[in-house]
């Protein structure tokens, strides 16, 4: 049976005063892998930004993971991340330690205390991502991609029910590309997480198709057949 992890009915997403998307109807559920397409300024990261708490959600009724996004509470917003992963585009390392220690400051930072437990966290989620023996390597020794799936590790050190991942391919060559397409596709398929992909990369889409939603002219259209531009 199908498990909702994310349902939004009649919500409208505003970036402060400006009314972005209107009367969004959304459900997608546990392991499913979903593109979400549209023109720079149409509302993809302002989606995503309401899915993780980022952006208030003040008009209709929005659930992640089980949490409430209807007036949700700002100590609530650590508790609502812990549940998710989120991949950037720009990879957001922190330069100055290797790869062990960016997953380890994630990990003290989201309440784990265990050392041993967090070593051998890191080491199930490097393996996850192809990546086993980089944990010593500073993230400059580390090439484009290496850099994303260390990103991809980092989403995945908390187990989250939901992966948000904004355009991960946007800065990668097209054979890398398709490794990031791979590894994001079976982590939906062999751990159950659904995947949210924000991308502007139609040769992706059409490499690998999934179900699209889509944001245009203020408002959300979900329909797997949508017409690429």
């Amino acid at each position: 049976m199908s498990e909702p992890i994310i349902e939004l009915r009649h919500a409208n997403i505003y970036q402060g005063d400006n009314l972005i998307l209107q009367d969004v109807n959304l459900t997608i559920n546990k392991g499913e892998f979903v593109y979400l397409v549209g023109k720079t300024g149409t509302g993809k990261s302002s989606l995503l930004k309401t899915l993780y708490g980022e952006l208030p959600l003040n008009d209709g009724e929005g659930t992640v993971a089980g949490f409430n996004l209807k007036g949700l509470d700002w100590k609530k917003v650590p508790y609502l991340r812990r549940t998710l992963g989120v991949v950037f585009q720009d990879f957001q390392l922190l330069t100055d330690r290797n790869i062990n220690d960016n997953l380890k400051f994630v990990l003290r930072a989201t309440g784990w205390t265990d050392t041993k437990l967090m070593d051998e966290k890191i080491m199930d989620v490097l393996d996850k991502v192809g990546l086993k023996a980089k944990g010593f390597k500073m993230p400059f020794e580390l090439s484009g991609g290496e850099q994303q799936r260390i990103d991809i590790a980092r989403a995945l050190l908390n187990s989250p029910k939901l992966i948000l991942a904004d355009e991960p391919t946007g800065n990668l060559d097209p054979e890398t590309s398709d490794e990031i397409m791979n590894l994001l596709i079976s982590i939906a398929r062999d751990y159950n997480t659904a995947v949210v992909m924000a991308t502007h990369d139609y040769i992706v889409v059409q490499k690998f198709p999934a179900r699209m939603i889509r944001t245009e002219r203020g408002h959300v259209s979900d329909n797997a057949s949508i017409t690429i531009e």
